[in-house]
């Protein structure tokens, strides 16, 4: 039997490679609370360093930054939280003195170091953190649904960065996750017709499942053809890539209403080879979005309590904590149909 003090965490200590070991429990500092970890989700970024891939992360990692929890200690500073109450975390750590610190956008910060990729991640049975960093979820929210708001957040953030969608036309390419997130929390936020496209039809259906008005596959149609088609011929107001690749930006590019947005949502695969003469030309606006803050997941939790956007379509499969290595093996066997595989650490 394992004693109370200690507790299991996972560790990647290579690509393709998973260890669990056992670890005391963290002591609980005066502004910290301490989380009993219930669920957490594994997302793309996730994937990249199970392959090798991601570009800013280092080995051994203790993973996970999609959570859930139940709190189960409180540091002696700690107010406006109670044993037994459930969270999530939110995982950036900052340095709160740069200039976007110091300017509110600590997403931004100069010394960004996110849980589970560049700082220890959430993978194990309890874990200390700031009570700063932990936002409460309904008790009517499940635990699944609930490791499942920072995609949402990111999602959520995305679409701000167009202020006020209210009665905007909007596309969003890409319907995985964020892409599917995106257009609901867009429909959600009282944008007026939302269309996503991908070019797999199980996507779309879960698009279509999830409330998106018009979902298109791009194998079949002309993206330029299904814009017009979609909206008229003034187009979107704003296209979403939620994809991320040369194609993607391209059709973006080539057949946005000229003077129209363009965000850039994805972590772009590779260096891009797109078309910037025809954006100067037709004055696209091109903007970024990098990650969340607070109000985001505020926003989000707001979003799914309203009935306005739906997580539980989005959960393709659930595995115990100790298949952590099962579950990126099936995602990478099952790519196309896979949306959003969840661990449950408390399930052994």
């Amino acid at each position: 039997m394992k004693e109370k003090n200690n507790m299991l965490q996972q560790v990647m200590t290579k690509p393709g490679e998973i260890i669990f070991r056992e670890v005391p429990v963290p002591e609980v500092k005066d502004d910290q609370v301490l989380v009993k970890i219930m669920n957490i989700g594994i997302c793309g970024s996730d994937i990249h360093v199970y392959h090798g891939k991601h570009p800013f992360t280092s080995y051994p990692v203790t993973q996970g930054h999609e959570v859930s929890g139940e709190i189960t200690g409180l540091g002696k500073n700690v107010t406006g939280f109670k044993v037994g109450q459930k969270v999530t975390i939110e995982p950036q750590v900052y340095c709160g003195h740069c200039y976007p610190c110091r300017h509110g956008k600590y997403n931004l910060c100069e010394e960004l170091k996110v849980m589970g990729f560049q700082t220890t991640g959430t993978a194990s049975e309890f874990f200390a953190v700031d009570a700063s960093k932990v936002t409460s979820i309904p008790e009517e929210m499940s635990y699944e649904e609930g490791a499942m708001i920072e995609p949402l957040a990111v999602a959520v953030h995305a679409v701000k960065q167009m202020g006020d969608v209210k009665g905007m036309n909007i596309t969003v390419i890409g319907a995985g996750p964020i892409g599917n997130l995106v257009a609901q929390t867009a429909k959600g936020m009282g944008a007026a017709r939302v269309m996503i496209t991908d070019v797999s039809d199980l996507r779309l259906a879960k698009a279509k499942e999830c409330g998106i008005d018009i979902c298109v596959n791009t194998k079949e149609k002309n993206f330029g053809e299904a814009l017009v088609e979609a909206f008229g011929p003034d187009k979107a107001d704003v296209i979403y890539d939620c994809a991320g690749n040369n194609i993607t930006m391209g059709q973006a590019i080539k057949y946005a209403r000229k003077g129209s947005v363009i965000v850039l949502v994805a972590v772009f695969a590779g260096m891009a080879e797109v078309d910037l003469a025809v954006a100067n030309d037709h004055e696209l606006d091109i903007k970024s979005t990098m990650m969340y803050r607070h109000d985001d997941y505020v926003d989000g939790i707001r979003l799914v309590n309203e009935g306005k956007v739906h997580l539980k379509p989005l959960i393709s499969k659930t595995f115990a904590f100790k298949d952590y290595l099962k579950a990126y093996q099936y995602i990478d066997d099952n790519r196309e149909t896979t949306m959003k595989v969840i661990i449950n650490v408390s399930e052994k």
